[in-house]
């Protein structure tokens, strides 16, 4: 239930009191208040630093049952009481859980659902809302929660299938660099002690790995911390505006990766367009949701640039068409949907198409991958043992060198 500050003073001594009352509303705070012969000066609902969820995340694994259950109740003619009530009790996620308590009583305190929603930012992003709010308007609850639903398992295939790509080159390189670093450390040296006592001066390879393998050891407590903090300071400055801005603008031109990684925002600039329009949201409030979820800096701002143009007058395809970062394709497919009055359908074929390029291409780019990384992990392993056992192999001209 919302808790709420307030400040009011006593109707016959005029003291003042600050406290926190709980309430379905603001009005029925304001109602209790007076009960108690207390006139109410101002009174605000209690929020936390970021939103007013309490803590915790939900997965979008859970947004999605949520979405599709709730969608099935209310078009079976459930009220949204009675279904929000039965999701809660049934959910296992506690931050889940409280949130639908949460809306439940403000939905029972007169607020519409979007208006309940919009309180949960952290758990329900403004496309959610923004299509709730559509739904409602439009008196297309069920519909729009259905395809809600659908866009959302759509979004959680493709990052699932972006993530279990990279999940074996990342798991293989990272073994690679602790077997060499373990080789370093502990095998390497060995073999150094053993060729330091014949005196006689080493193949050059052979030199080279032992002096990398004594820097290692000697600085690897200060090496290791380097790298972890160099690490997070990357993580850290892509995080800020300007670094933010360089990654997006450098991941999308980068040789292999960087056609997927603009595939994967032109599906989700495609797909949430199609959303929204479906879904009756104004077309200046869509493009404002897409340039804040398409999730890179350049493609933000082209939208944003678009959005203006489109308000002064142009059609989608024309403003959108502006930007290189939008292929052709798309465009043309814009300019046919909007002929046809069909930008929806036209938009959510190419955001399919998209989908079915990146999983092509994934599969394509994972099979190519794994003998790249063996043969990586093979040259790394096997020139050190190489540099090491090269000693060995000219063992005559190290122990009797020819004399001059």
């Amino acid at each position: 239930m919302p808790s709420y500050t307030y400040l009011a003073r006593e109707a016959g001594s005029g003291r003042e009191i600050r406290s926190n009352i709980d309430a379905a509303s603001e009005q029925a705070a304001v109602a209790a208040l007076l009960n108690r012969n207390l006139l109410v000066v101002s009174i605000q609902e209690k929020i936390g630093k970021k939103g007013r969820t309490s803590g915790g995340k939900v997965g979008l694994a859970d947004l999605v049952v949520f979405t599709r259950q709730l969608a099935t109740m209310i078009d079976a003619g459930l009220a949204m009481v009675q279904s929000l009530q039965a999701l809660a009790e049934q959910t296992t996620n506690k931050v889940m859980r409280d949130v639908l308590r949460d809306v439940c009583t403000r939905v029972e305190g007169g607020d519409s659902f979007s208006q309940a929603l919009m309180k949960h930012p952290k758990v329900f992003i403004k496309l959610y809302v923004s299509m709730v709010d559509a739904g409602e308007k439009g008196g297309l609850l069920a519909e729009v929660l259905s395809r809600l639903a659908t866009y959302l398992e759509s979004t959680a295939r493709l990052r699932k299938k972006v993530k279990s790509a990279m999940m074996y080159p990342t798991a293989v390189t990272v073994i690679a660099i602790g077997v060499t670093i373990f080789l370093l450390v502990k095998v390497v040296p060995v073999f150094g002690e053993i060729y330091s006592g014949f005196g006689a001066k080493l193949p050059g390879p052979t030199q080279f790995l032992i002096s990398i393998s004594n820097v290692l050891k000697s600085y690897i407590l200060f090496i290791l911390p380097a790298m972890g903090l160099a690490v997070y300071g990357w993580f850290f400055y892509i995080k800020t505006k300007p670094g933010r801005e360089f990654w997006d603008r450098t991941r999308i031109r980068l040789p292999i990766f960087g056609p997927i990684a603009h595939k994967i925002c032109l599906a989700r600039f495609t797909r949430t367009l199609a959303s929204l329009i479906r879904s009756g949201v104004p077309i200046l409030e869509v493009l404002n949701i897409v340039a804040n979820t398409c999730g890179n800096v350049v493609m933000e701002k082209a939208v944003r640039v678009a959005a203006s143009d489109i308000e002064r007058g142009e059609g989608i395809s024309t403003a959108i068409g502006k930007h290189p970062i939008f292929p052709s394709m798309i465009i043309r497919m814009m300019t046919a949907g909007e002929q046809t009055g069909k930008i929806d359908a036209m938009l959510e074929r190419v955001a399919d198409f998209l989908d079915e390029e990146i999983e092509t291409t994934l599969s394509g780019l994972t099979s190519l991958i794994e003998p790249l990384l063996i043969v990586f992990l093979g040259v790394v392993v096997g020139g050190i043992v190489i540099c090491m056992f090269l000693p060995i192999f000219k063992m005559s001209e190290i122990i009797n060198p020819p004399r001059k």
